[in-house]
């Protein structure tokens, strides 16, 4: 919409202000709220005038981009790309980079991830591997996704670190988004990491954000909710347009109607209370005959429909169709609906544009081949007035039949450019029960495009269900239905998996045990053995998350039987592989018993030989480190470390390295467990090292840097050290929250409290309430391994609080399980056995107090034995607190 900038001085000055600290290397944020129609644009384009008019700024560059609505999730990276192209073409570029530029100034270009590789050094080989992990991914359904959300956040940090660089102190940049409440949730991401990067870069930031929508909920809702997350850590002010004040609505008269009579300003800012387009269309309207009456309904639908009355009903149903495609509309697709004319078409559209309700703009760039006319409405709320003013079964054939002309117009062949399927998909979205196979169709499409070509899982979320919704409306008994209905909610479990948090409602969506027997019963009904198998291993893991370890194992175990009995040797060898994995934390020797199975069919039959199925590789490497562990958990320490060490110079020389981080923490606890504390540190570093380059939030970086911590927590030096590091390491789980992870880090936690050379002031109370959550969620989780740990830890926390009898119960309790399990994953049997002991001498019971000393003896002694190298197994002996602890009180006692 056209609007003379005027007014808004106190919010020029604070752009200005930001503007002027960027000379100093001093960036900052600024979003600018209001309700529709208020003037933010005309803001932001008069701000990006200024350094043609302002001789201190005149060095400043101000780079502008637009969210655009109306096509679901949107294009990812959008608002980015639009930015960072600007910005690359600032700079000197090597040839191929002009040449790639000179391509998408043709069009030629159809991914976010193209063009960003593109710009941005060493992107293209991060988007190549995490498209070829998430592929994996999407093959096994059963990876966990914790795997992969490093990669998208490291892209994000990439892009971010691009950013800065084209930053200088002497030629800052400030970068306006204009209408962020549509932005990409990957996009977004981005924005997150700049915000956080600005306080000393030369860069600013400025947002338009229309707060109309955010009242309905959806993705404006989230928008809304992050702007203001931003806002509360410091990272961006908030600002809101108000309307114009009285002497700006008379400025704005003088400017477009020099002869109006002063009392007409008066009127006009009293009547419309400075709302800027009220103003606008006010102003349209008066002529010089009208003296100064103004006549302004009470709505902005009133004033929409007010200035359609001159319209025939033909051009009023015109309009009404080409709100339907958009905000901006092609006059084709308005005639093809019609089943009218091209050229007709044209010409009554160009005499509606007359009118001021819409105007000629520039097509979208898949559509600038197109011999066709393209409009916009001049407002937003302008064309949400127009589309509104229909009934819902127009609405829905229309949508319908601009979906089939928008589809029919690609027959070249070729994959349509993203846009163009956003936007048919939008479209089917609202077509009505006749489009709900073709919507399911095309979300899923998009969904899978998203995740595999630009690591873009929120969108790709989004699109999952819309899909799993059209499934679940089409009639029952349809085989396209239930197949389309499990690979929906199979990729949208598999995306969502790293946020489940133990819940069965991640982020607000929908319940995901529920989605996963819908699955389930929708793949019986194909009758697709594969399809059957991955649904069960996928349930396993719903169940885990929502009702805990047993009934997750009793659906892993039903996988497993499946693949039996369907003879699939790949399909065999990963449901091994993932129950074993997950009844080890029931029952270690089960799991050991199937990895060891799974190992023996990976080597003798010849059809898993293709080290090319990333489906395989994956399953593969998941088997052998869990074997590696599950021998060490068994007390097989010299097998276990040479297992690991291969395994770990294995996936070091893979090109995706997916589950490296996974590898090295298994390695470094053997280490530490043999005593070998330098060469655990050293692991345990390069593991941390390695996702910080892949950047973002993991559970395993969690994992191995609570494991550090504990390293150096009994170093007077490094104590402080370490418990600020335990303290990140714990927020970290809390944010990513892997089921399995969360109780153990949570004990180190504790334990680093109570073993610390220098404590907190309260670390026995905070040791006391965290062993506390452990108990009370494992019991609900069945997670046996961790509960045991924890009671052990509470009978140390209530020893040393003075209260031995209870601090008996507890120990007796964490005895009375393990006795009944026998050995644990990530539990070291003769611990537990020590601290019984411990407290049981607390208590005078010092024959059942040698007996169990005597026995965590016996474990120390057979896990030495299994150690050949005799420098290991001494240092086994002699370097382990607890080893010393126990032989030394043993031989006391005789």
């Amino acid at each position: 919409m056209r609007t003379e900038f005027v007014d808004r001085v106190e919010h020029m000055a604070e752009l200005r202000a930001l503007a002027a600290g960027l000379f100093s290397g001093r960036g900052g944020a600024v979003v600018l709220d209001s309700v529709a129609g208020m003037g933010k644009t005309s803001l932001l384009g008069a701000f990006a005038q200024l350094p043609e008019t302002d001789p201190d700024l005149r060095p400043l560059r101000v780079v502008a981009a637009r969210c655009h609505p109306g096509i679901g999730p949107g294009l990812v990276y959008g608002p980015v790309v639009d930015l960072m192209l600007p910005l690359a073409r600032t700079v000197k570029q090597p040839g191929p980079m002009r040449q790639f530029l000179s391509f998408t100034r043709r069009g030629l270009v159809k991914s976010a991830p193209e063009l960003l590789s593109a710009m941005v050094p060493g992107l293209g080989a991060a988007f190549n591997v995490g498209q070829e992990v998430t592929r994996a991914s999407l093959a096994t359904g059963s990876m966990p996704f914790d795997s992969l959300q490093p990669f998208q956040q490291g892209v994000a940090m990439q892009i971010t670190d691009a950013v800065l660089d084209l930053a200088r102190p002497d030629a800052p940049v400030v970068l306006t988004i204009d209408d962020v409440q549509h932005i990409d949730p990957s996009s977004m991401l981005v924005i997150d990491r700049l915000l956080r990067s600005l306080a000393d870069a030369p860069l600013g930031l400025v947002l338009s954000h229309t707060t109309d929508a955010a009242h309905g909920g959806g993705h404006a809702a989230m928008v809304e909710e992050m702007l203001q997350r931003w806002a509360d850590d410091g990272v961006l002010t908030r600002r809101r347009l108000g309307g114009l004040p009285p002497d700006a609505v008379h400025e704005l008269v003088r400017s477009t109607h020099p002869t109006a009579p002063l009392a007409f300003s008066e009127k006009l800012a009293q009547l419309t209370d400075g709302h800027a387009i009220f103003v606008r269309l006010c102003l349209d309207e008066w002529h010089q005959d009208a003296s100064d009456e103004i006549d302004l309904p009470p709505s902005l639908s009133r004033v929409v429909e007010a200035r359609m009355r001159i319209l025939s009903d033909e051009d009023r149903e015109l309009l009404a169709v080409a709100s339907t495609q958009g905000a901006v509309f092609l006059s084709r697709v308005v005639a093809s609906v019609l089943d009218a004319q091209d050229s007709d078409v044209m010409e009554r559209l160009r005499r509606i544009a007359s009118t001021g309700l819409i105007e000629l703009t520039a097509p979208p760039a898949w559509a600038t081949a197109e011999a066709a006319d393209c409009y916009r409405f001049q407002h937003g709320a302008l064309w949400r007035v127009v589309y509104e003013n229909q009934s819902p079964g127009q609405s829905r054939t229309r949508h319908a039949e601009v979906a089939r002309v928008l589809a029919a117009g690609q027959v070249d062949g070729n994959t349509p450019p993203l846009p163009l399927l956003l936007e048919v998909a939008s479209h089917l979205r609202r077509g009505g029960p006749g489009c709900l196979a073709a919507s399911a169709e095309a979300h899923y499409e998009l969904a899978r495009s998203a995740a595999t070509e630009g690591l873009s899982f929120a969108e790709a979320e989004q699109h999952c269900e819309e899909a799993i919704r059209a499934s679940q409306a089409l009639p029952p008994g349809n085989l396209a239905r239930d197949r389309m209905l499990v690979q929906a909610t199979e990729l949208l479990l598999s995306l969502t998996e790293v946020r489940w948090r133990g819940n069965s409602t991640p982020a607000g969506g929908p319940d995901i045990d529920d989605l996963a027997a819908e699955a389930e019963a929708a793949a019986e009904r194909c009758a697709v053995p594969e399809l059957r198998i991955r649904t069960a291993l996928l349930r396993g893991k719903t169940l885990l998350a929502t009702e805990g370890l047993v009934p997750s194992l009793a659906k892993l175990r039903e996988a497993v039987d499946l693949a039996e009995e369907y003879g699939d040797p790949v399909a065999l060898f990963v449901a091994k592989v993932e129950y074993g994995r997950q009844v080890s934390k029931r029952r270690l020797s089960d799991g050991l018993a199937q990895l060891q199975e799974a190992e023996r069919l990976y080597a003798t039959d010849p059809r898993l030989g293709d080290r090319d199925d990333p489906v395989l590789q994956h399953a593969r490497n998941l088997g052998e480190m869990q074997l590696g562990i599950s021998l060490f958990d068994s007390g097989h320490l010299g097998e276990a470390l040479e297992r690991l060490r291969r395994c770990t110079e294995r996936l070091a020389g893979e090109s995706l390295q997916a589950e490296l981080p996974i590898a090295l923490n298994y390695l470094a606890q053997v280490y530490v467990a043999l005593g070998e504390v330098a060469e655990a540190e050293e692991v345990l570093r390069r593991a941390l090292d390695f996702e910080a380059g892949r950047g973002g939030d993991s559970g395993w970086h969690a994992y191995n840097a609570a494991l550090l911590a504990h390293l150096l927590v009994q170093r007077p030096s490094r104590s402080s050290e370490a418990i600020r590091l335990m303290e990140d390491a714990w927020a970290e789980t809390e944010r990513t929250w892997l089921a399995n992870l969360v109780p153990i880090v949570r004990n180190l936690y504790a334990q680093a409290l109570l073993e610390a050379a220098e404590p907190p002031a309260d670390a026995r109370d905070r040791a006391a309430r965290l062993v506390v959550d452990t108990i009370l969620e494992t019991r609900r989780s069945g997670m046996v391994r961790s509960e045991i740990a924890a009671l052990s830890l509470r009978s140390r926390v209530l020893l040393e609080q003075g209260e031995p009898e209870e601090a008996e119960v507890c120990a007796r309790e964490a005895l009375r399980v393990l006795d009944e399990v026998g050995d644990m994953p990530a539990l070291r049997t003769e611990e537990v056995l020590h601290q019984g002991a411990v407290v049981l001498r607390a208590v005078g019971n010092h024959a059942e107090a040698g007996a169990l000393l005597a026995r965590a003896r016996a474990e120390i002694v057979r896990k030495a034995d299994g150690i050949t190298d005799r420098r290991l197994r001494e240092g086994f002996l002699r370097n382990v607190p607890l080893n010393r602890a126990v032989l030394g009180t043993e031989r006391g006692d005789r």
